[in-house]
C-alpha cells in the first residue's frame, strides 16, 4: 500500500484528539491569573488555551469565558443562553481622589472630573458609590484615560493625569488606583470604597449548549474543579503566586501585594445575595443601556450552580 495512504488509515483508525477548551478574556488584569496559574502548572490536566475576549466571545468557538458581571450581565440581554457558572474573584474597587481639589468626601464630587472606562464595571462602580452620596451621575464630568499597571505612567493614563490635576479623581480596578496613589503621594489623596455597594464579581461563562453537550460538561466540570484547587493556593499562599501573577500581567511585585487584600479569591457565595447584587445592577444597567431589565426569574435561570456542584462532587 502506499505510504501516503497507509498514514491515512491509521489516522482514520486513532480515537480522535480532544480538543482543548478555550477561555476568553482579556489577559491584562489580575483577575484572570487562575486560568493561567491552572493551565501553566497542570492543575487543570487536559488541554487548555486563553485566548483575547470574554463573555462576548461565546458566541464563537469559545467553549468559556471570563468576565465581570457587568459584562455578563450586558450579555444576557441579547443571549439568553448564556450562564454564569462559577465566581472566580470578587475584587473591591477604590477610587482615589486629590484632597488639593477639595475633596472630603464623596459628596465633593459633584462638578469634578472623574476618571473611568464608560459602559464597564469601573463605570458601574463609580456612579453607583459617588450616587450613594446624592450625587447624579450627570453632575459631575465623566473622563476617559488610559489604563496603567506599571509605573512610570504615560501623560494620558489616569495615575499620572491624577498627579497632574487633569482629573481630580478616579476609580477602576487595580493595580492603576494603588499607581496613582503613589503618583499623588498618599498624604495628598483620599480613597473611597464600599464593597456592599459594589464589588466586581469576576465570574467564568459558558452557553447551555455546552453546558447540555455530556462530553463538554465533563470538560468545565473538571476545568472549574482545577479553578477550585487554584484558587485554594491564591487565597492560602498569596506569597507563593505573586512572581507568577506579577510576570503574567506585567506588574511589579511590591504594588501587587499591597492590592491583593482587595481581592476576595472564590469560589464565591452563588445563593440570593448574588441574585439581589444582580438585580440591583441590572436595574442600572437596563437604564444606561436604554433596554428592558431581566426578570428576577430570569437572572435566576442566567446563574447556574449546577456545574460548581458536580465539580464539588469529585
Amino acid at each position: 500500500m502506499h505510504p501516503i495512504r497507509t498514514l491515512g488509515l491509521l489516522a482514520a483508525l486513532l480515537p480522535p484528539q480532544a480538543a482543548a477548551i478555550k477561555v476568553a478574556c482579556n489577559e491584562a488584569w489580575i483577575e484572570h491569573t487562575p486560568f493561567a496559574y491552572a493551565h501553566k502548572n497542570k492543575i487543570y490536566k487536559d488541554e487548555a488555551s486563553i485566548v483575547s475576549g470574554g463573555v462576548a466571545s461565546l458566541s464563537g468557538d469559545v467553549e468559556l469565558g471570563g468576565n465581570a458581571e457587568t459584562q455578563g450581565l450586558k450579555q444576557y440581554a441579547s443571549h439568553k443562553n448564556y450562564r454564569l457558572i462559577y465566581i472566580v474573584v470578587e475584587a473591591t474597587y477604590r477610587l482615589v481622589a486629590n484632597k488639593a481639589a477639595g475633596i472630603k468626601t464623596l459628596a465633593d464630587l459633584k462638578g469634578k472630573k472623574v476618571g473611568t472606562f464608560q459602559g464597564s464595571s469601573a463605570q458601574v462602580f463609580v456612579d453607583t458609590l459617588i450616587g450613594s452620596a446624592g450625587v447624579d451621575r450627570n453632575e459631575f464630568t465623566t473622563v476617559s484615560g488610559s489604563m496603567c499597571m506599571r509605573a512610570p505612567c504615560a501623560a494620558n493614563t489616569f495615575p499620572q493625569r491624577l498627579k497632574n490635576r487633569d482629573i481630580d479623581a478616579f476609580g477602576c480596578w487595580e493595580t492603576a488606583v494603588e499607581l496613582g496613589i503613589e503618583a499623588a503621594g498618599e498624604e495628598n489623596v483620599v480613597v473611597f470604597k464600599n464593597a456592599t455597594l459594589y464589588r466586581e464579581i469576576y465570574s467564568l461563562y459558558a452557553t447551555t449548549e455546552n453546558l447540555k453537550n455530556p462530553s463538554m460538561r465533563k470538560k468545565i466540570v473538571q476545568y472549574v474543579k482545577a479553578l477550585n484547587q487554584t484558587l485554594e493556593v491564591f487565597k492560602n499562599s498569596p506569597e507563593t503566586v505573586y512572581p507568577f501573577v506579577a510576570k503574567e500581567i506585567g506588574v511589579d511585585v511590591p504594588v501587587l501585594r499591597k492590592v491583593w487584600p482587595e481581592h476576595k479569591w472564590g469560589p464565591g457565595d452563588m445563593g440570593e445575595d448574588l441574585i439581589d447584587f444582580l438585580e440591583r445592577e441590572e436595574q442600572y444597567l437596563s437604564k444606561v443601556d436604554k433596554r428592558k431589565a431581566a426578570t428576577r426569574a430570569e437572572l435566576k435561570k442566567f446563574v447556574d450552580t449546577s456545574v460548581y456542584e458536580d465539580a464539588m462532587k469529585l
